[in-house]
C-alpha cells in the first residue's frame, strides 16, 4: 500500500466516525487562524499563517519575530525558479518553527494595471513567468511538509472595492491570462490548498462560483486540496457549500456551523456534499501530519536541511535587484574616497509593503548600516535625509510598555513593544482574552535631547486619550475615512499634535485606546493603533539644500527613494505612479550637483522616474526584506551582481499606460483590453515605448548571443499542456571581465494570420553562468500551452510557423529564427 493510499484510507476512516455536526465543525475556523481539533478521530488543530514575504504565525508580536524575505516582485525579478524553491523551503522552516501547518501564499494575481496597490505581493504581468515561479515556490514550501494556498482565485488584480467588485472578463482572456498561473501551479506543483478571492467574476462571487471551483479547478485540473475563503469572504451558506468552498475563515462565527447543519436537514445541501468538503480538510490534515494513522506527505527524516534565513534573504535581495541603467559608475571603483548617502529610506529601510505581507523581522539592516559595514576603511560616508516622503508619523522609536486593562480598570497583563506600533489580531499575549479587554494603554518616554517642535500622533480608529506628562492632548473618537473595514485597519487615519520641548528633561507619552463593547472585526478580536512621533527637523527646503551640499562634496552620491505604506499596501490602489513627497526634486537637484549620482528605488511596482536620464545609474531594489542594506552594499561595491530582470513593464509617464483603470463603475470592473495586458498591450498600441520593457536588466559583465536553434520534439502523448513540444537551444558568451549570470528569454510570435492573438508572448526562459570569455548553452523548453489558444471547443493546438526570438529582454532579442511546429490537437 502506497503512502498516499494509507493517507486516503485514514481520511475515510476518520470521516466515517463523524456525524453531521462533527463534519461541519471541520469547515469553519475555530478562531482567527486555526481549524478545530477533534480528539475522537485523532485530528490535531490545523494552523494557518500569512506568509507571502515571511511567516507571521498566530501571534503578530515582536517577541516571536520572522525572517522577512524580499517581496514577491523581487523574487520574480530573479527569474530563478531554484531561488523561489529555496525561499519556499525557508518559509516552510519558519512555519514549522511557529507551529503553522499552512502558509497563506503565494499571491499569483497579475499586474494588470500598474496602479494595483498590492502588486508587491504578486509576481508579474506575465502568466507564464508567474506560473513558473509560483509552482517552484509551492513545491519548495510543500517539500518542507507545510501546505500552501495560492491566491486569490481569481480576478483580484486590484484592491478598489475588492470585497464586492464584479470582474467582467471574457472566457478566452480568463483562461489564457488570469487562470493560467493557477492552472500551471495546480498541474505542476499540486498545492494542498487554494484561497478564494473576495470579488465576483462575471456576476458570481468566487466562493460561490461552481463553474470555476468545481468544474475547472477540480474537474479539469484535478485539484484535490482544500479551498479556503479569504478572511470574511464567505457570504452564503448554501451557495458556498455547493460551489465547493471547503473552509470559511475566520471563526468561530461563519456562514457554516449551525447554518450548514440546518441547510442539510432542510434538503438544501446534501450530506454527501458536506462529506466532500470535510474529506478535503482531513486530506490536508493528513498531508501535514496531524491526523492519526495517516503518514505525513513529508516524513521528518525527509525534510530539507536547515536554511540560514538571513543569508538566503540577502541572496534573494541581490539576485532580484535590477540594474536599469549604468554609465560605468557601478560597481564602485577602488578609488572612491567619499560617498554621500541620501534619503529617508536609506536610514529607515522600506523592507516590505503593507498588509498581510508584514512581519516583525528578526533584524533590519538599513542601507546606511550596510554601507558603513561594507565600504573600505578610509572611505568617508555622510548621510542626509533630503526629503521625507512619509505622510504619517513613524512609530515612536523607543521601546514602549503596553498595559491591558479590564472593564473595571484593573490591569490584566502587560507587554513590551520595540516601538509605538501596537497590533494584535485574534490573540493577545500571555493568553489574555479579548472578552475581558476594555482598553490598551501604551507608554513611551522621549529622552532629553532635541529642543524644538516635536510632533506626536494617533493613528487608528476608535476612542483615544493622548497625554504628554499628564497633560491631555486628545480625548475623542477617530473615525475611519471610508467603509472598507480592511482599509480602516491597514491604512487608518491620523491625528497629529505639536509639542514644544526645551530638550532638558524626559517626557512621558501615554496613549490609551478604549475598545468598543463590540470590538474586533467579523467576530475576531483586533487591536491596532500607533503612537507616532516626529523629531524637530528643518524645513523641507532646508533638508533639500543640506542633501545637495553633501552630494556636491562627495565622489559619489547614492539617493534612496521609496514609496510608502500609504501608496503601496493591501486594501488600497494607487492614485498616481509618482514617488511621494519631493523625492523627484531631490534626485534632480542631487544629480545636478554630482554627475556620479546613483539612485536606488525601493518600490513594489512601477513608479515614474522623470530624472532617469540625468543620473549615472539606477538600481531597482523592490522591497528587499530585512537584509536590504547588506544586499544593497554588496551590489554597490561589486561583491554581488545585480541579477534582476523586470517582471513588469515600467512606463515613462502615466499617460502612456495602456491599462489604467482599477475603479469599478456601478460595481463592475470590466477588462476590455482582453488578452492585451502588460507588454502585450504596449506592443499592440505601438508608437510609444515604455521607460523600460519587460525583461530588462543589466549586469556587471557583457554578453554576446551567438546562436539559436529550435528543435521540434515529438508531440507528447496525453493532454499535459506543460509537456515540451519544442526546445530553443541558445548559445551565448560572456564577453566581459568578470563572471556573471544572464537570463535567457525566449519569445514566440505566431504568423500574424490571427489578429486576435498577441504579437509576442514569453515562451520560456533559462539562465547561463559563465566565466570571462566562456561560452554557455541554455536549453529552454517550450511547452505545448505556449502554442495553444482557448475557443468554443476548449484548448486548441495552433500548429504552423512561429517566429522564435531569444535575448536578454523583450526589447533586446538579437537571435531570430522561424520554426514550423507541427502539433496535432
Amino acid at each position: 500500500m502506497t503512502l498516499e493510499h494509507q493517507r486516503e484510507t485514514a481520511v475515510e476512516a476518520a470521516l466515517g466516525k463523524l456525524d453531521l455536526t462533527a463534519k461541519v465543525a471541520l469547515l469553519a475556523g475555530a478562531d482567527m487562524w486555526s481549524l478545530p481539533a477533534n480528539e475522537d478521530i485523532g485530528l490535531g488543530r490545523l494552523v494557518m499563517s500569512d506568509g507571502p514575504a515571511g511567516v507571521r504565525g498566530e501571534n503578530w508580536t515582536p517577541d516571536d519575530p520572522s525572517v522577512s524575505v524580499p517581496s514577491p516582485t523581487a523574487l520574480a525579478a530573479t527569474w530563478n525558479p531554484e531561488l523561489a524553491h529555496r525561499t519556499g523551503q525557508l518559509l516552510a522552516q519558519e512555519a514549522r518553527r511557529k507551529g503553522a501547518h499552512v502558509v497563506l501564499a503565494p499571491t499569483v494575481n497579475l499586474h494588470r494595471s500598474p496602479r494595483g496597490g498590492r502588486h508587491f505581493e504578486a509576481y508579474s504581468e506575465d502568466p507564464l513567468l508567474t506560473g513558473e515561479l509560483g509552482a517552484a515556490f509551492v513545491a519548495g514550501v510543500q517539500s518542507g511538509g507545510v501546505g500552501t494556498t495560492p491566491k486569490h482565485f481569481v480576478g483580484n488584480d486590484s484592491e478598489t472595492d475588492r470585497f464586492t467588485v464584479d470582474i467582467h472578463v471574457d472566457e478566452r482572456t480568463l483562461r489564457e491570462v488570469y487562470l493560467a498561473p493557477f492552472e500551471a501551479i495546480v498541474r505542476k506543483a499540486s498545492p494542498w490548498g487554494l484561497m478564494s478571492a473576495y470579488n465576483k467574476v462575471n456576476g458570481t462571487f468566487m466562493t460561490e462560483h461552481q463553474e470555476l471551483n468545481n468544474d475547472v479547478l477540480r474537474g479539469e485540473w484535478g485539484f484535490d486540496g482544500m479551498l479556503v475563503s479569504d478572511w470574511t469572504g464567505a457570504r452564503d451558506t448554501v451557495r458556498d457549500a455547493l460551489a465547493g468552498l471547503d473552509v470559511a475563515m475566520p471563526g468561530p462565527v461563519t456562514v457554516y456551523g449551525e447554518n450548514l447543519v440546518r441547510a442539510v436537514r432542510e434538503g438544501l445541501v446534501t450530506e454527501e456534499t458536506v462529506d466532500e468538503l470535510a474529506r478535503r480538510v482531513l486530506r490536508l490534515a493528513a498531508r501535514v501530519g496531524i491526523l492519526d494513522g495517516a503518514p505525513a506527505a513529508v516524513p521528518a527524516a525527509a525534510l530539507p536541511a536547515p536554511i540560514d534565513g538571513e543569508a538566503l534573504a540577502c541572496e534573494v535581495a541581490a539576485a532580484g535587484t535590477v540594474l536599469l541603467a549604468n554609465d560605468g559608475v557601478l560597481p564602485f571603483a577602488a578609488g572612491v574616497g567619499s560617498v554621500a548617502l541620501i534619503g529617508q529610506a536609506a536610514q529607515e529601510a522600506r523592507i516590505g509593503g503593507g498588509g498581510s505581507a508584514q512581519v516583525f523581522p528578526t533584524r533590519v539592516v538599513s542601507p546606511l548600516e550596510g554601507l558603513r559595514t561594507a565600504l573600505p576603511q578610509g572611505t568617508a560616508l555622510a548621510y542626509a535625509v533630503g526629503a521625507d516622503p512619509n505622510v504619517h508619523l513613524r512609530p515612536l522609536a523607543v521601546r514602549t510598555e503596553s498595559r491591558f486593562l479590564g472593564r473595571d480598570g484593573a490591569e490584566l497583563g502587560t507587554a513590551t513593544l520595540p516601538d509605538g506600533a501596537a497590533r494584535w489580531i485574534g490573540q493577545l499575549p500571555d493568553g489574555l482574552s479579548f472578552a475581558d479587554l476594555a482598553s490598551v494603554e501604551l507608554t513611551g518616554t522621549l529622552g532629553p535631547g532635541r529642543e524644538g517642535t516635536h510632533r506626536v500622533g494617533i493613528r487608528g480608529v476608535g476612542r483615544f486619550v493622548l497625554e504628554a506628562d499628564g497633560a491631555v492632548l486628545f480625548d475623542d473618537v477617530v473615525l475611519p475615512a471610508g467603509e472598507d473595514p480592511a482599509a480602516a485597519f491597514l491604512n487608518p487615519p491620523e491625528q497629529v499634535f505639536e509639542l514644544e520641548l526645551d530638550g532638558t528633561a524626559p517626557v512621558e507619552l501615554k496613549l490609551r485606546h478604549i475598545l468598543p463593547e463590540r470590538g474586533g472585526f467579523a467576530g475576531f478580536g483586533l487591536v491596532s493603533f500607533t503612537l507616532g512621533h516626529g523629531e524637530p527637523v528643518g524645513t523641507a527646503d532646508e533638508l533639500l539644500d543640506e542633501a545637495v551640499a553633501l552630494a556636491a562634496a562627495a565622489d559619489v552620491a547614492v539617493v534612496v527613494v521609496a514609496t510608502t505604506e500609504e501608496v503601496e499596501s493591501e486594501g488600497v490602489d494607487r492614485a498616481s505612479l509618482a514617488l511621494p513627497g519631493r523625492q523627484d526634486e531631490l534626485v534632480a537637484r542631487v544629480a545636478a550637483a554630482n554627475p556620479r549620482t546613483v539612485v536606488v528605488v525601493n518600490a513594489g511596482a512601477p513608479v515614474l522616474m522623470p530624472w532617469r536620464d540625468e543620473v549615472a545609474a539606477v538600481l531597482l531594489g523592490w522591497f528587499p526584506g530585512q537584509e536590504a542594506g547588506a544586499a544593497l552594499a554588496d551590489v554597490l561595491t561589486g561583491a554581488r551582481e545585480p541579477g534582476g530582470r523586470l517582471p513588469t513593464t515600467w512606463p515613462a509617464t502615466e499617460a502612456d499606460v495602456p491599462v489604467w483603470d482599477v475603479e469599478p463603475v456601478d460595481g463592475v470592473l470590466a477588462y476590455p483590453e482582453g488578452l492585451f495586458v502588460g507588454y502585450r498591450a504596449w506592443q499592440r498600441r505601438g508608437g510609444v515605448a515604455p521607460a523600460y520593457w519587460f525583461g530588462h536588466g543589466l549586469g556587471y559583465t557583457t554578453w554576446t548571443f551567438e546562436g539559436l536553434d529550435v528543435r521540434v520534439l515529438p508531440t507528447p502523448a496525453g493532454d499535459d499542456p506543460y509537456a515540451p513540444v519544442a526546445e530553443a537551444v541558445v548559445l551565448l558568451r560572456n564577453t566581459g571581465a568578470r563572471a556573471g549570470r544572464e537570463v535567457v528569454q525566449v519569445y514566440l510570435s505566431p504568423d500574424g494570420s490571427d489578429a486576435s492573438r498577441p504579437a509576442t508572448a514569453l515562451g520560456g526562459f533559462g539562465a547561463a553562468t559563465a566565466e570571462p570569455g566562456e561560452q554557455a548553452e541554455v536549453r529552454v523548453a517550450l511547452p505545448r500551452r505556449a502554442f495553444q489558444t482557448w475557443g468554443e471547443s476548449g484548448w486548441t493546438d495552433r500548429a504552423g510557423g512561429y517566429r522564435v526570438q531569444a535575448g536578454r529582454s523583450l526589447a533586446d532579442l538579437p537571435l531570430d529564427v522561424t520554426a514550423e511546429v507541427p502539433l496535432r490537437g
